[in-house]
């Protein structure tokens, strides 16, 4: 007897049961903290590393600044294009404190950002110092706190939230990697502080006495002043765009939910 196959029509091909798109699952709490101390790591790796090339190159202190800006800038870019869709790619305690104030970042997330921040940029700058055949650990001793630098730190640290603030809430999230480095670029050479901008690589810095680092007397003045800015930058985006504490983008929630690994993975 001959077998024959039943005829395929659009009513049957339709009720054939068609396996619905997966999708990413969010990072957990322990990937997204391990990626913010190795983006903070390489971080402060390429701004210390690239200051002791800087010297070594150049006997100038322009262009020894000029080498440090243009590696920082290009490096700070990659790392926010590369991680922001894993962490958020905050790298930096204040980013993440006026997160937390906007309510767009757990309490949960920004107590183990913050260590991890601050760890990952204390390894990035012994390891720029391993790299270059310096001790790994030597405690700067460039002063840098006084009037004019605190308040350049503070100028600084409130330009950078709020570009990143202010691109948020227009939804130009795509934005953010390159104008955040370029803001960073510029902020080197118009501020008198050379725009440390960030609490985390300020406590790395202290690790390396070299071009990009910090004494640690300056240092805690620095973090004051920095910490004022991040204050700053929050009341001037809430004035100018308040939405922002209520309506958050598709891209800012990466901080709370990132891509994650590929469907059937469990977060850490």
């Amino acid at each position: 007897m001959t077998m024959t196959a039943a005829p395929v029509t659009p009513s049957t091909v339709a009720a054939e049961p068609v396996a619905a798109p997966t999708s990413a699952a969010p990072l957990g709490l322990a990937r997204r903290t391990l990626t913010e101390a190795l983006g903070s790591a390489t971080l402060a790796a390429v701004v210390v590393g690239s200051g002791i090339m800087a010297t070594r190159l150049s006997d100038d202190v322009g262009v020894q600044l000029l080498l440090n800006a243009l590696a920082t800038v290009f490096g700070l870019g990659v790392l926010i294009a590369a991680l922001g869709g894993l962490s958020g790619a905050h790298l930096n305690p204040a980013v993440t404190l006026v997160m937390l104030g906007l309510r767009r970042t757990s309490p949960r997330d920004a107590a183990a950002y913050i260590p991890a921040q601050i760890i990952g940029c204390l390894g990035g700058a012994v390891l720029a110092n391993l790299m270059f055949g310096l001790p790994a650990v030597a405690l700067s001793t460039t002063d840098r706190a006084e009037p004019a630098t605190l308040l350049a730190e503070v100028v600084a640290t409130a330009g950078l939230l709020a570009v990143i603030l202010l691109l948020v809430r227009q939804g130009k999230d795509a934005l953010i990697a390159p104008t955040v480095a370029s803001y960073i670029g510029a902020a080197y050479v118009f501020t008198s502080s050379t725009s440390f901008a960030n609490p985390a690589i300020t406590i790395g810095r202290i690790a390396s006495d070299t071009f990009a680092g910090i004494a640690p007397e300056s240092a805690g003045p620095f973090i004051v002043a920095q910490l004022v800015g991040a204050g700053l930058a929050l009341g001037v985006a809430l004035a100018l765009a308040p939405a922002l504490r209520t309506a958050p983008s598709a891209a800012s929630a990466t901080a709370t939910a990132p891509l994650a690994s590929r469907a059937g993975s469990t977060p850490a």
